[in-house]
């Protein structure tokens, strides 16, 4: 590794190849149903996400751990192409880099499972190394696909230099109030939120996510698939944000578009509530392509969904 250089975003990274399959529904246990497609890919949730806020104007830098394989030199080469900055990825020798077996289904869902690979070895050095990057960001943001000892000491840097810090909880796990008071944002769906809140799944979103502000989160925002998303923050009224119509190819990689084009309108300096507009646009968009990141709109694309005359970058349309 070498040292990075500045950036607007720095990702805590997971980066998967993603081994997908077209079938018409889930199979059952013990079932085995016919393809009718097959692609690799590249993916990862933390990978996904950086190239989300890349496409929306922002300097990108990530911090991984992948492979000296085919897989890892996919994700070599796609961060060259996305213009990010990969200087302090560790490519190790003795480790593959990380899979997904992704099965879409002919409605547009999906199920995912992941094996982290070299991801696993990601940790606390990793962020201390990279302090100096973190530092002079103005967004970190991480997944749970990354252990979360990487993920922790990255917030704790960030949150000293002053860095917005925002977590995609998923795969949804049991995350310690160490971690979660150095959250400013939270972006699960509506199951990862209930998991993370320890609830039942019948329990309101308002419920589930007061749980985790209470806890020191400092805001939710729970996306809701083709109904939007809502912002819960503390002390405010629940803001929900509409979804906008679209023709569904398949869903992968729309909650990262999410995280990556929210991250990249704070670093914007946009407001947390016209961020979630933003990045609810973006994850609309990402719909309609297949694949990861097939979908991932650019800036402008947003812009023109939302309907904004003005320079997407512009001041004017941010409000407090």
């Amino acid at each position: 590794m070498i040292a990075a250089r500045t950036a607007d975003v720095v990702c805590i990274a997971s980066f998967n190849a993603d081994l997908t399959s077209r079938v018409a529904r889930p199979p059952a246990r013990g079932e085995t149903v016919l393809a009718s497609r097959f692609s690799i890919g590249p993916g990862g949730k933390g990978s996904n996400a950086a190239i989300a806020c890349a496409r929306q104007g922002a300097r990108v830098a990530v911090i991984a751990r992948i492979g000296n394989d085919d897989f890892g030199h996919m994700a070599l080469a796609l961060w060259q192409r996305e213009g990010i900055d990969a200087a302090m990825v560790e490519v190790v020798d003795d480790e593959p880099s990380g899979v997904a077996q992704i099965l879409v289904y002919d409605d547009g869902d999906n199920s995912i499972a992941v094996a982290p690979g070299a991801g696993t070895g990601l940790g606390a050095r990793h962020a201390d190394a990279a302090a100096g990057l973190i530092g002079q960001a103005r967004v970190v943001m991480a997944s749970c696909e990354v252990p979360i000892e990487a993920t922790q000491a990255a917030f704790a840097h960030a949150r000293r230099a002053g860095a917005f810090t925002l977590l995609n909880p998923a795969p949804a796990q049991a995350l310690p109030d160490s971690l979660l008071a150095l959250c400013e944002l939270l972006t699960p769906n509506q199951s990862e939120l209930r998991v993370l809140a320890g609830v039942d799944a019948d329990t309101s979103l308002q419920r589930a996510a007061d749980a985790l502000l209470s806890r020191g989160a400092g805001a939710v925002a729970v996306t809701l698939g083709a109904a939007g998303c809502m912002l819960f923050r503390r002390g405010r009224e629940a803001l929900t944000v509409a979804g906008h119509p679209m023709l569904v190819a398949d869903t992968v990689g729309a909650g990262d578009t999410f995280t990556g084009a929210f991250a990249a309108a704070i670093a914007r300096g946009a407001a947390i509530a016209v961020a979630a507009a933003w990045a609810n646009a973006a994850a609309a968009l990402s719909v309609a392509g297949e694949g990861a990141t097939g979908g991932m709109p650019g800036l402008e694309a947003v812009a023109v969904l939302l309907g904004r005359s003005d320079r997407a970058d512009a001041k004017p349309w941010i409000s407090r």
